[in-house]
């Protein structure tokens, strides 16, 4: 049996990626949890075929077991917690996936790089394409993360060009579903907390912002797709169909009931328009979303419910 380390592995787009890979691999856990909570831990430690290593990616330590895979999915995502912790953030995507690119390395592992939408910025080429050199400020709120991912994404590129290391670089869009942090800190984890507390829908600006959200079996099915297929430039991974903030409002009072809107400053840096090209993943991987996003949210909501 293959063994396949996940870093983040108790984040929310880990937990789901771990629990459907422990059906056909060893899995090798690896979280700090500084931005997870200890209790998710509690259903992971669960599953066949985990085993988990509390360690942070920035000082890992010496690993035994013969690696084949690693999914590189280490860093606070959720604005509020990687904004808290700026240079942190930005240790953890370049010591951290260094460490684990001299992993990949060492082992000759195949390493998936998850990367973000956030290094296009706010961009000013729509919809996004891989080839699109990005729109990011380098000294706002938002630049440790975005150039974070962004410099870790460089590593693996020269990583593969030096070491001949099967480094793939996959950028990930709005991803949504159960597992979701409460506090996350983004729209439709804050829209959940909001309709079933009953308190109004908070919107940042006048919610004609856009943005594409893909369901987390979907992306999960895109990352072990990646496992398979090898590919030496980055691959977008989203849901191509785009809405505002206001129609995502809409559609959440026709779900789960009318609820107040309120309408407040806009952040810093926040885009504008995000939607993905997927025109790489759907010949490359042969892999498009197939879930609606009512249906997803209606998940997600059966989720939040049982766990607020």
């Amino acid at each position: 049996m293959k063994t396949v380390l996940v870093s983040g592995c108790n984040g929310f787009i880990g937990q789901n990626l771990v629990k459907k890979l422990t059906n056909e691999f060893k899995v090798i856990g690896i979280d700090n949890l500084v931005s997870s909570s200890r209790a998710n831990l509690v259903n992971l430690n669960k599953l066949k075929n985990f085993n988990f290593i509390e360690q942070d990616i920035i000082y890992l330590e010496q690993i035994d077991d013969k690696i084949d895979y690693i999914f590189n999915l280490a860093c606070p995502a959720s604005p509020p917690k990687y904004q808290s912790k700026p240079i942190f953030t930005l240790e953890t995507n370049f010591i951290g996936t260094h460490n684990l690119l001299k992993l990949a390395k060492k082992n000759n592992a195949i390493l998936i790089q998850a990367s973000t939408s956030e290094v296009y910025g706010d961009p000013e080429v729509h919809p996004q394409v891989e080839t699109y050199k990005g729109n990011v400020n380098t000294i706002g709120k938002r630049s440790c993360y975005d150039e974070g991912k962004r410099v870790a994404e460089t590593l693996c590129y020269e990583y593969r060009k030096n070491y001949n290391i099967k480094a793939k670089i996959v950028r990930i869009f709005n991803t949504y579903g159960p597992g979701m942090d409460s506090k996350d800190g983004r729209v439709i984890s804050n829209f959940m907390v909001n309709t079933i507390n009953k308190t109004p829908l908070v919107i940042y600006g006048d919610g004609s912002q856009t943005r594409s959200f893909c369901f987390i079996d979907d992306m999960v099915e895109a990352l072990i797709q990646c496992m398979h297929i090898d590919f030496d430039f980055p691959i977008n991974l989203g849901n191509e169909n785009e809405i505002s903030l206001n129609e995502l409002v809409d559609i959440f009072n026709k779900t789960f009931g009318i609820n107040k809107t309120k309408y407040i400053e806009s952040v810093e840096d926040d885009p504008k328009i995000r939607k993905p090209d997927i025109s790489r993943a759907k010949k490359i991987l042969n892999w498009e979303p197939r879930t609606n996003i009512k249906d997803g949210l209606e998940q997600t909501y059966n989720y939040f419910k049982k766990t607020i």
